[in-house]
């Protein structure tokens, strides 16, 4: 259990942008418990995930060829209301340069402002907290290097709803979080091409009155004018954010394509029932109504895409080039495949020459 006292002074600026304990607050309640895990069996489910986690090293290092980190990996099983704390101090630590921006043209920011930025956070983070089933943090502490977090009730929650195997269910999770530390592990430049593609996203971050004008202007002309089907939040991004969205997009999609792709060549045979698995789980990531264009607005919807169009692309390299052609991605930061490249894997190719 987390106790109540958080310190969230890791950064100069960012406690100042928004109340971070109003957002744990509210996204432990919009998170809800889920179904409950009794202590014992916590205990019990961390120990056999480590276990799994073991495994799944193994093999995917044997279906890559690539190799996971030096540190074993661990695995923590948490509930809802832990992973928002996590996620919380990550983002904390992602907002420190668009906060001390901020904080230097206006020093002091209302408690109004700063409430209502952490309650719009932590709604988000509650929500998500209520679908993500294992997660990798490319940006943990050192100390936590290893580190794979799985959320308990989640897992449980799917596993009783489509009557899965714990055991196998559990694995393949495993295999897929195991999957990207071991690209991270793979391509050490990896973490930094990321920190460079969201420190240049908060870089273009418009501060002044006349950005902002300029920014609700183009918002009218695109939906009333142009009609582009774009989410709501895609319509806020100023051209600069476009740009280095895209290309989060297509680094983003190879990293789930990936992951998906070993998670279930990796799973085939070791997994009883894997075509049932994957139903469950495409089954779960359906939703209609109202929850469906709360997914359209922040952007889950492409989210959830990525992992679709990702692992067409490395399944069509494979089975051109094997999967020493698909480790040409992880070579170099220049291998890494454009938004069209990751649509056409044969011009891919022809440029690393797989």
């Amino acid at each position: 259990m987390v106790g109540a006292g958080l310190d969230w002074s890791m950064g100069a600026k960012a406690p100042l942008l928004a109340d971070w304990e109003l957002a744990l607050r509210v996204g432990r309640r919009v998170g809800g418990p889920g179904p409950r895990v009794p202590p014992a069996e916590r205990v019990r489910i961390n120990e056999e995930l480590n276990e799994l986690v073991h495994l799944a090293e193994d093999l995917v290092a044997g279906f890559t060829g690539l190799q996971p980190g030096r540190t074993p990996a661990r695995a923590w099983v948490m509930g809802r209301g832990d992973w928002v704390r996590r996620n919380l101090l990550g983002l904390q630590r992602m907002l420190e340069p668009l906060a001390a921006r901020i904080v230097r043209r206006r020093p002091e920011r209302s408690a109004l402002a700063r409430a209502a930025l952490g309650g719009q956070v932590g709604a988000l983070l509650g929500y998500l907290a209520r679908r993500v089933l294992g997660q990798f943090d490319a940006f943990a502490p050192p100390d936590d290097e290893g580190l794979l977090y799985f959320v308990g009730p989640n897992l449980i929650e799917v596993e009783q709803r489509f009557g899965v195997s714990p055991r196998d269910f559990r694995l393949w999770v495993a295999i897929h979080e195991v999957t990207h530390r071991v690209q991270f592990a793979a391509a050490p430049w990896l973490r930094t091409r990321l920190e460079e593609l969201i420190d240049g996203y908060l870089a273009a971050v418009p501060l002044d009155a006349g950005a902002l004008g300029e920014h609700l202007r183009r918002i009218v002309e695109e939906v009333l004018v142009e009609r582009r089907d774009r989410s709501p939040l895609a319509l806020l991004l100023t051209p600069e954010q476009r740009a280095v969205v895209e290309r989060a997009q297509a680094l983003m999609s190879v990293l789930e394509g990936h992951a998906s792709y070993v998670m279930n060549e990796v799973a085939a045979g070791r997994v009883d029932d894997l075509p049932r698995l994957r139903r469950a789980l495409a089954a779960r990531r359906r939703t209609g109504g109202p929850e469906r264009a709360l997914q359209r607005a922040i952007g889950l919807d492409r989210k959830i895409r990525q992992y679709d169009v990702g692992e067409r692309f490395v399944r069509e390299v494979a089975r051109r080039a094997g999967m020493g052609g698909v480790n040409l991605v992880w070579r170099e930061q220049a291998n890494l495949p454009s938004g069209d490249e990751v649509a056409d894997p044969a011009r891919w190719l022809a440029r690393v020459g797989g």
